[in-house]
């Protein structure tokens, strides 16, 4: 049976090391449990560490999903009256994912360690963004962080239904257009190059219609391979365009100009604006310090650069809306009510009815926008598909009429 050496906790808080036999790593761990103790770190006498120190190596971004089921139980055990250090010691115990577990022990160490919370966050390099680590240091500055951190939940779970929404209702349409570009390409490259040896054979020139069918089936046979390296390549182009701020900037802007889903994209930041700078403002955070902070979580540049200027037009001494109103770019619904929240002392109540009008109003531009473009897609495939059929009936007609 061999030896492993561990490193635990006590419940006290105590750190323990020492060293037991058992059959594997598993085993140990029960072990240790029985006993009381946390294992922070296992290594097999003379192996390598085991499945807990590798994890506390590893450093990876958590999933949206993650960080608002850790920021909810985190939330509910604080306002049960346990300490921090105790929360996130039972969170990495019920923890299933090694990383995550790791996450849990290496922000409780450093709590105990004597750091704030919100420095402990900073120090994962990445994991937790800005605006999440100000929003938990604005609550323990105000002495009050399970309060904020039920809101930062809240807010997380308001942002991801919403983004989940939207891209629910997108995955039909996605589906039925590769799909229909499947069948189209299918089509052309193995059933219509069937029916040319035919009309070879039959001799005659075949219609125009007929004629452009076969060469674009023999294109696709043959140079298909180069037509997905010109995608793959275009798409990598396109991502690069994009890193570059002024080629986003002017993407943007015309984004924001187009019929339907101009609108809609309106709407998606104005609610994600909304809902991120009603959660600071109720968190504490000033005002001023709040939109710099928002101005890097709105996606479309046009629209944070709006923001900004209503930060700068703040720090000369002017109201926050009427800058807004000025630039023109949030819808004129949402301008006019976060005016009047400013003008009645109720802005981060206000912001936050803002971002649940706005939360439906995207789900119902969204359910438009489907209705419009499932038959369009439907109805585009079937013309296609049509456009062939009809062009191979043409050429066998006009070589029966030859025959006769």
């Amino acid at each position: 049976m061999p030896n492993f050496h561990y490193k635990a906790t006590r419940l006290n808080g105590e750190v323990v090391e020492g060293q037991l036999e058992a059959n594997d790593e598993a085993a140990l761990l029960r072990l240790l449990q029985k006993d009381g103790l946390i294992p922070i770190r296992t290594k097999q006498a003379g192996g390598a560490a085991g499945f807990l120190s590798r994890a506390r190596a590893t450093t990876r971004r958590l999933s949206h999903q993650q960080v608002t089921h850790f920021t909810r139980d985190l939330a509910t055990l604080l306002e049960a009256g346990l300490t921090l250090d105790r929360s996130l010691q039972i969170l990495a115990d019920l923890s299933s994912d090694n990383d995550l577990e790791a996450l849990m022990l290496r922000l409780r160490e450093r709590v105990q360690g004597g750091a704030s919370f919100s420095a402990a966050l900073e120090e994962q390099r990445g994991v937790f963004s800005p605006l999440y680590i100000n929003m938990v240091r604005a609550g323990e500055a105000g002495g009050v962080l399970q309060s904020v951190l039920g809101r930062v939940a809240e807010y997380l779970e308001r942002s991801g239904e919403l983004r989940e929404s939207v891209r629910s209702a997108l995955v039909y349409p996605t589906i039925l257009l590769v799909v229909a570009g499947l069948s189209v390409a299918l089509l052309l490259m193995f059933v219509v190059p069937q029916f040319k040896q035919m009309f070879d054979d039959m001799g005659g020139t075949l219609p125009l219609m007929t004629q452009v069918v076969i060469a674009t089936g023999e294109f696709f046979s043959a140079w298909w391979w180069a037509m997905l390296a010109g995608i793959f390549l275009l798409i990598a182009w396109l991502q690069y365009q994009f890193q570059q701020p002024a080629v986003k900037a002017r993407w943007d802007r015309r984004i924001l100009r187009w019929p339907l889903f101009g609108d809609l994209v309106a709407k998606v930041e104005t609610a994600r604006f909304a809902r991120t700078l009603s959660t600071l403002l109720e968190n504490g955070l000033p005002l001023l310090s709040a939109l710099t902070l928002v101005k890097d979580v709105v996606g479309n540049t046009v629209i944070a650069a709006s923001v900004a200027a209503a930060a700068e037009n703040l720090k000369r001494g002017r109201g926050f809306a009427d800058p807004l109103i000025e630039e023109k770019i949030l819808p004129p619904l949402a301008l006019q009510m976060i005016k009047v929240g400013e003008e009645s002392g109720s802005l981060e109540r206000t912001l936050a009815k803002v971002a649940d009008v706005y939360d439906q109003e995207v789900r119902n531009a969204v359910k438009r926008m489907l209705t419009l473009l499932e038959p369009l897609l439907i109805v585009g495939l079937g013309l296609i598909v049509a456009g062939i059929i009809i062009s191979i009936l043409m050429a066998v007609l006009s070589a029966n009429e030859l025959v006769f």
